[in-house]
């Protein structure tokens, strides 16, 4: 067992080599504050290529490491959170580039939550860890790789921040790089410019760097060293000798000449099923795919790179074209079709009340959430027949992205009380349908009311590299992502960028191509606003009619008791009279839904009437309603209160009919509130 300490920026990193999980291939536990994780590697040597790299992350979440037990039934840890989820594909994202090509055997890694500490992220300083485990296990990682989190506030850049610094950032960015480059970034922020994005990229690099000193370190005591790694030949050059001069033109007219991807693609595989034809014997078959597809590949790269020409006629920084509606279904709050070339969302946004919004069972710093964005991806959008169900990671992925894209945008409770949740249905997808949602979201926020800060719209970008060489392009469709190097989606209003996510198959991006990347993304960004500006200017001043109308008032934490009254009693006796829903928090803010104005009215007063206090000394005109022996009830301001006889004069009086009688209109002083809210009243004058 050996351990390995390192003070980073100004917080303790304790990385242990072989106290736990010694039967994989490797593993580390790592100490980070008051956060402690394992990180376990383990490869499996397959018979057979299966073509791909099957590469497994998960990312186990514990709810013991909180103090907390799970609130689901069963009381354990069931389906990965969302948060998991995404944090699984952060770290798969900076690690499978990394792997040398070629290499499909299998690797599982398993991040696991033991303790939490929320001042100490795990998910970032995991990447470091599973980097240094992967070398233990032998495997044939090009480079080391960090990760961390930085944030500006106050006009100063910070690594790792705790909770308290990051609330109200103006930005936090998650990156992750070799010593190269960087290969790995989420943004999310309040309209941040292009240059305060390059100048945070260019201190997180900086800070990686050093993180990648200290495995550098640890490797170097363990006498682990980089694995070199043959990639078995995937067919016989003489092969593709044959096969490429004589259908390289075929080929390549069909990519100049097909603007169409269905169209293209029908003529391609006539081409396939030719070369096969020709070529094909008993042992080949698989060779014969692989060349077919480099090509392919290699066609469609030069093309871009040497011609600057695109599959569907489009310049470098061209946006397919756009249309959009809103409005477009019926009896929804808020609803909005986008679609972009062979790229089609339709967004649907629904207007809930605060008992809406959505429980969190996870390792998070918040408990619930406001504003909610589902993203769906059936397989019709691509032409497919597919099992559709629970949602997958790329749903939870593509939908967390549009959400962060938007949620600094979105009205506070205070200024618009109400839960919103937006669904994004994919209904066509030929690329980019993350940022289709994002555009078509907008739309639906401001057609349902919502008083959206700034609109917002994304767009992304893509690159083909081919050694020095680098063309980048403007609002990628599926194939220049699936044959492109990088994915790089900006979003954003008209004054900045809100979320940024990149994802590259090469091993790291220089700052000139972010910069270019991020200028361009710009200019794309703002002409699909231009667009959208055109269909749905600003927020509708009211919410739509089929949304539930709202009113918020504001009553003493003392007196929710009186609202809800015993077993929830009095809630409910409104409820049912008036026909609303209503909500109330426990500082005592009580909104109350519904949909006519008149039942929201008529549950107000009966609140406010339950609300309202009386002191001493107040004075009201009241009706005799009751008369007894010892006194009688008056009642005013829909409440009653006792005279007793006592109270009706200086002197006193033989019989309460000598002061009052039944119906007589009288001017009252409180004399009293007991603990009880019962009144007391003493007689200061009887009207004629």
């Amino acid at each position: 067992m050996k351990e390995f300490k390192k003070s980073f920026e100004s917080k303790d990193i304790n990385f242990n080599i072989g106290l736990m999980a010694k039967q994989a291939s490797g593993s580390v536990f790592v100490k980070y504050g008051g956060t402690d994780f394992l990180v376990s590697v383990v490869k499996k040597e397959l018979k057979e290529d299966k073509g791909f790299f099957p590469l497994i992350i998960n990312y186990e979440e514990k709810m013991y490491s909180l103090g907390k037990i799970p609130a689901n039934y069963l009381r354990r840890e069931a389906k990965p959170s969302d948060n998991a989820t995404i944090n699984a594909r952060v770290i798969d994202r900076c690690l499978r580039p990394l792997f040398a090509e070629g290499y499909n055997n299998e690797v599982q890694i398993v991040i696991t939550v033991l303790s939490y500490d929320k001042d100490f992220e795990p998910e970032m300083m995991a990447i470091s860890a599973a980097s240094v485990a992967c070398f233990i296990a032998e495997l044939p990682l090009e480079n080391l790789v960090s990760g961390l989190s930085v944030i500006k506030k106050d006009g100063k850049l910070k690594v790792n921040p705790t909770l308290e610094e990051r609330l109200n950032a103006d930005f936090e960015l998650k990156a992750a790089g070799t010593d190269e480059a960087l290969n790995m970034i989420e943004f999310k922020g309040k309209e941040t410019s292009e240059d305060e994005v390059l100048e945070a990229l260019e201190f997180a690099h900086l800070k990686i760097k050093d993180l990648n000193k200290f495995q550098k370190e640890i490797l170097k005591e363990l006498g682990v060293f980089k694995v070199d790694f043959i990639a078995p030949k995937k067919f016989e050059e003489s092969l593709y000798n044959q096969v490429f001069p004589k259908y390289e033109k075929s080929i390549l007219d069909i990519l100049k000449s097909n603007k169409i991807r269905k169209e293209r693609n029908e003529k391609l595989n006539i081409i396939k099923e030719e070369i096969f034809e020709e070529f094909l014997d008993e042992e080949n078959e698989k060779e014969l795919g692989f060349i077919f597809d480099k090509i392919y590949k290699d066609l469609f790269i030069k093309l871009i790179v040497e011609k600057k020409y695109r599959l569907d006629g489009r310049n470098t920084n061209q946006i397919r074209p756009l249309s959009s509606h809103v409005d477009i279904l019926s009896k929804v709050h808020g609803s909005a079709l986008f679609t972009r070339g062979e790229t089609q969302a339709l967004a649907v946004c629904t207007l809930g009340v605060k008992s809406d919004e959505q429980v969190l069972d996870a390792l998070e710093d918040i408990d619930s959430q406001r504003f909610i964005l589902h993203y769906n991806f059936p397989p019709y959008s691509v032409g497919e027949v597919g099992r559709m169900g629970a949602p997958g990671r790329r749903e939870i992925g593509h939908g967390n992205l549009a959400h962060k894209a938007l949620e600094n945008m979105i009205p506070t409770y205070d200024e618009f009380p109400y839960t919103i949740r937006m669904v994004s249905e994919i209904l066509e997808s030929n690329g980019s349908s993350s940022q289709a949602t994002i555009c078509a979201s907008t739309m639906a926020l401001m057609a349902a009311g919502v008083p959206l800060k700034k609109p917002v719209a994304g767009i992304a970008m893509g690159l083909i590299k081919q050694g020095e060489d680098f063309t980048i392009l403007s609002d990628i469709a599926g194939l220049e992502d699936h044959l492109g190097d990088m994915d790089f989606k900006v979003a954003g209003t008209y004054d900045g960028i809100t979320a940024i996510q990149m994802d590259i198959k090469i091993k790291g991006i220089d700052y000139d191509i972010f910069k270019q990347c991020l200028y361009q993304a710009k200019e794309g960004k703002n002409h699909i606003l231009d667009h959208m500006m055109t269909t749905i200017k600003k927020p509708r001043e009211t919410v739509n009619e089929n949304a539930p109308q709202v009113k918020v008032i504001q009553i003493k934490k003392e007196q929710i008791k009186d609202v809800i009254g015993k077993g929830g009693e009095t809630i409910n006796k409104i409820i049912e009279k008036t026909d609303v829903k209503i909500d109330i928090d426990e500082e005592g803010i009580v909104s109350v839904y519904a949909k006519s104005k008149k039942s929201i009215d008529e549950a107000i007063s009966i609140i406010e009437k339950l609300t309202k206090t009386y002191e001493k000394g107040q004075k009201f005109k009241a009706k005799v309603i009751r008369v007894e022996k010892y006194g009688a009830f008056v009642s005013f301001d829909d409440t009653e209160a006792l005279l007793h006889i006592s109270d009706m004069d200086e002197k006193r009086v033989e019989k309460v009919e000598d002061k009052v009688n039944l119906g007589d209109i009288i001017e009252v002083e409180i004399k009293d509130v007991d603990e009880k809210k019962r009144i007391k009243v003493k007689l200061i004058n009887k009207e004629d």
